[in-house]
């Protein structure tokens, strides 16, 4: 009688210890280690800041501290094919955005001592082979003050470009003007707050959706309301800066460091089927003074309602197997 018991309690306190698994399994929370999808090849991408994807190219820019230059580089190989160099002596280019067939936007955004007045864009040409160019640089102005930035995103829809500060507790997202000046500053404005720490951040093709990272998860907005989809872990990386989203919706990560692996990692099922849903409007929007439109009460991305069960079912396995441990012992 007593071996049958000692079993059925291992049988119960094995299936306790297992269920968290389980039920993380059927939520699609599993852990996503992310498909290598190639390696930088080139020694001279040693800061690989900002992603963008298209097609068989990806292209990316060094952090702070390189010469004002942007690498297009074969998907398949991971070779680089082209360097467009841009500017001279840039402060601190953080961040890459899509700017059309052909172009990208670079981000001269980087502001750790909080002691800009204004911080840079430019949109530039790439491709294969080298080039030289001289194209225009816009200034940007933040509404109350120097912000530190590592984020910058278009809106696929209107071309429209966004900020993401890194705040430490939380960021926020400020809006350039529709029409952007060349020959004055710009003023941008204050559209909500996200989670803090965002090293880099994309729009997802449908318009509807924006995805940030941090140096270890990701989060996924609604856009324009800021309203949280989801969030899930991202896989260990040197150092996270990087982020694209390819056409076709998938995410891409890439890190500092001389032959810094490019990942692909899955948006968790949950998080896509809420996506597909239509987004719900939870606060009015309000004039803001570059006559866009604000969303205020829009905080950091909350708890992730999926990550209940794991503590639940963590504390049942837990006691059981002291359960187990105390049935076990010899009395």
């Amino acid at each position: 009688m007593a071996d049958r018991r000692r079993r059925l309690l291992t049988v119960l306190a094995g299936a306790a210890v297992l269920a968290p698994f389980a039920v993380g399994w059927a939520m699609g929370a599993e852990p996503d280690d992310g498909r290598v999808v190639f390696s930088f090849a080139d020694p001279e991408i040693a800061e690989s800041s900002g992603l963008v994807a298209a097609g068989d190219r990806v292209w990316t820019v060094n952090d702070s501290g390189d010469i004002g230059r942007v690498f297009s580089v074969d998907a398949a190989t991971g070779r680089t094919v082209g360097t467009t160099y841009w500017a001279d002596g840039p402060r601190d280019v953080e961040a890459l955005a899509p700017a059309g067939p052909g172009r990208v936007w670079v981000g001269d955004i980087g502001d750790n001592t909080g002691s800009r007045d204004s911080i840079q864009v430019t949109r530039v040409p790439v491709g294969d082979g080298d080039r030289t160019v001289d194209e225009e640089t816009i200034d940007l102005v933040y509404p109350d003050g120097p912000r530190d930035a590592e984020t910058l995103i278009a809106d696929p829809t209107t071309g429209r470009l966004l900020v993401v500060t890194k705040g430490v507790f939380a960021g926020e997202v400020y809006a350039a003007p529709p029409e952007m000046a060349d020959d004055a500053p710009n003023q941008l404005g204050l559209k909500g707050q996200v989670v803090g720490l965002v090293t880099d951040g994309a729009f997802f093709p449908d318009g509807r959706h924006v995805v940030l990272r941090t140096y270890s998860r990701a989060v996924v907005y609604t856009f324009p309301e800021l309203e949280t989809v989801g969030t899930w872990d991202l896989p260990a990386q040197q150092q996270g800066e990087g982020l694209a989203v390819t056409p076709d919706g998938r995410v891409l990560l890439s890190s500092e460091g001389v032959g810094a692996q490019v990942l692909s990692v899955r948006v968790p099922a949950r998080i896509e089927r809420a996506m597909a849903e239509p987004v719900p409007t939870t606060a009015a929007p309000t004039s803001s003074p570059d006559g866009g439109t604000t969303v205020q009460d829009v905080g950091d991305a909350p708890p992730d309602r999926y990550a209940w069960p794991w503590l639940a079912w963590g504390v049942v396995g837990v006691i059981a197997l002291g359960v187990l441990w105390r049935s076990l012992r010899p009395h």
